[in-house]
């Protein structure tokens, strides 16, 4: 793979077999982030589970203590009293059946963040096809499907994140944006990371943080100790 001389003068600030505290991890991802562009700082966890077994995945969500930096679209499918608490918390799109058949007919995905409430369900089940390979599928466990609509938004709007095992072991999530101070994105990185190791199963055996690599989008990894978490 060839890279860019910024991606390359950026590389030789990381020693790369040392294992950087957070601390020390986040100001280096921060300095080699060196587009023009407000850069998204994320992790990648390896973790020594066995992501085909039913017993051993990992997922959920947190909310980060200083957000995510990103203005995120929600879409809500309720009804009734549900609709409008959706629509006075901010939802950016609600409604049900409709927006079924728009998403269907028009390929519409205009939203990050798909909420329902249980009884909705039904409807959104017919989406499973193009919403779960996006990621998009409405999960109890990650808060997304709830008769307290209010209170998901709000969380979401707030910098609510969700983390989960790929079938390669591994999380990828982001913690912040270039723009934010160091202190804000350990703290960030802290809070994922106490998640993630909270939702250890308990049928995982060994090692359970193999890797832990910080990165800006365009910028090199960074090795973080696992230890420290």
């Amino acid at each position: 793979m060839k890279h860019g001389k910024k991606y390359i003068e950026s590389a030789k600030l990381i020693e790369r077999n040392k294992l950087y505290d957070p601390e020390e991890a986040v100001k280096l991802a921060m300095e080699t982030a060196k587009s023009k562009f407000d850069e998204t700082l994320e992790i990648s966890v390896r973790l020594g589970v066995d992501p085909r077994q039913a017993d051993q995945q990992v997922r959920g969500a947190v909310v980060l203590p200083n957000g995510t930096g990103k203005k995120v679209r929600v879409l809500v499918f309720a009804k009734g009293d549900q609709a409008k608490a959706a629509e006075e918390a901010g939802a950016d799109y609600v409604g049900a059946e409709e927006l079924v058949a728009k998403i269907q007919g028009e390929n519409w995905f205009d939203f990050d963040v798909v909420v329902a409430t249980p009884n909705m369900m039904g409807v959104v089940g017919r989406l499973g096809r193009v919403l779960g390979p996006k990621g998009l599928m409405p999960n109890p466990k990650s808060g997304t499907v709830t008769m307290d609509v209010a209170k998901a938004i709000a969380e979401i709007k707030a910098g609510k994140v969700e983390y989960r095992l790929d079938k390669t072991a591994i999380i990828h999530c982001p913690i912040g944006k270039k723009s934010f101070t160091a202190e804000q994105l350990t703290e960030n990185l802290n809070a994922l990371m106490g998640a993630i190791v909270r939702a250890k199963p308990a049928a995982a055996k060994g090692v359970y943080l193999r890797s832990v690599v910080l990165s800006s989008t365009m910028g090199p990894g960074v090795k973080v100790n696992p230890l420290k978490f």
